[in-house]
């Protein structure tokens, strides 16, 4: 990596269509700024890539502006210069002065950097709801500003995102590949007597070495743990490890993605010591019966309500019920999700597919005492799914 070259994975003709695609977004919600925050949106406009988000940044768009400015700590203004496709001059570092302090905030100078380009009077776009702006951010900027007028953009860059680019649907076939491995690794080492924490590990190490050998390619780090409850535990979908080791005669439910370049392929699977009770075996194919129909709906012009419906329509006949969605958009992300926040496949979503979203279908079943996990990550062809990744949906005994 060299500072000034374009070391993202993607062109820069491609970063330009996605500015594009967001100042027309952003005409249509009637704005003349955004501001982003969510470092997976801040990626997308820019490509940067850093673990900084724990304390303030940004990256405005501006109607009058060419290119995005990305405002952040000083000391991630040489990881912006290396990561993102910016010219210099648009890179504008804080000093630490302004890391948590009880006096200063960052979106000082994100507001000083909006107002001395003459954009302080404007409409302006803010993420409200996104995990990394918070009511003080808001604030800050009211006062800082007192002549814009400020609105929620919402998930404006995200929607965007929900239709990927060749460039993207590779890295995350090649997040698959590795999603594979990791799966199979966890499935090899869950064993009656092997602590939990020993497989998590392995989990990791797996998802980190990636594809090994000749045309391989290493792995990101996730944006969610691995999900590995186990026993009870497995009706609670959201446990990640713990110090304990797998039992006999107990189920554990495995939720990991592989990813390249920060983009993601979730999948999930589950693994029996023992017999399996034969609820369980019914479930698991009762499940891979509902992911069939909800595959065969998924389609160009279908609504994600129609998916879910699909899935739905099958459990009902075996008497059983799930309130949550079934699944939901992803792709790029940082944590604390792989989400992307926009479509869900659940009841009264009518975001209509398009080719090219990718889809988290994720059907698992939490009862009162017990779950079972079996899910598929998708994209939606001209005709139907392209399923990412290639690994047996049955139960697996052991």
């Amino acid at each position: 990596m060299e500072f000034g070259k374009n070391n993202t994975p993607f062109s820069e003709d491609e970063f330009a269509q996605r500015l594009v695609n967001t100042k027309r977004a952003m005409d249509a919600a009637g704005l003349d700024v955004l501001i982003v925050c969510d470092p997976a949106n801040m990626n997308y406009l820019t490509g940067y890539d850093g673990w900084s988000f724990y304390v303030h940044q940004a990256v405005i768009v501006a109607q009058a502006l060419e290119q995005p400015l990305w405002v952040g700590r000083n000391q991630d203004v040489n990881g912006a210069h290396l990561t993102t496709i910016l010219p210099e001059e648009n890179v504008i570092g804080y000093a630490d002065e302004y890391v948590q302090s009880l006096t200063r905030h960052p979106m000082q100078v994100v507001a000083s950097t909006i107002a001395e380009r003459g954009l302080g009077s404007g409409r302006i776009g803010v993420e409200a709801d996104s995990y990394y702006f918070t009511a003080r951010a808001q604030a800050v900027l009211a006062d800082e500003l007192p002549d814009a007028v400020f609105s929620d953009a919402g998930v404006l860059v995200n929607w965007l995102r929900c239709v990927k680019s060749d460039a993207e649907t590779t890295l995350i076939r090649q997040a698959a590949r590795i999603t594979e491995r990791i799966m199979q690794r966890a499935v090899d080492l869950i064993d009656v007597g092997v602590p939990q924490s020993e497989v998590a590990a392995a989990i990791l190490e797996t998802g980190v070495r990636g594809i090994p050998g000749e045309g391989g390619y290493g792995g990101d780090y996730p944006a969610i743990m691995p999900l590995m409850p186990s026993g009870v535990g497995t009706s609670c979908p959201h446990i990640t490890w713990r110090d304990e080791p797998f039992l006999a005669q107990t189920g554990t439910t495995v939720e990991i993605a592989g990813v390249r370049h920060r983009y993601h392929a979730p999948m999930s699977r589950t693994v029996y010591l023992g017999t399996p009770p034969q609820k369980m075996l019914d479930a698991a194919k009762i499940v891979d019966e509902g992911i069939e129909a909800a595959l065969e709906a998924a389609r160009p012009g279908a609504t994600a309500h129609d998916v879910y419906a699909a899935w739905s329509g099958v459990i009902a006949r075996h008497g059983i019920f799930k309130e949550s969605r079934c699944g939901y958009s992803f792709g790029l992300n940082y944590p604390p999700d792989w989400g992307e926040r926009t479509l869900s496949l659940r009841a009264g979503d009518e975001t209509v597919l398009q080719p090219n979203m990718t889809i988290h279908f994720m059907p698992g079943l939490w009862l009162d005492d017990w779950g079972i996990e079996i899910s598929e990550p998708i994209r939606i062809t001209q005709s139907g799914v392209e399923q990412f990744c290639s690994f047996s949906r049955e139960l697996v005994v052991k």
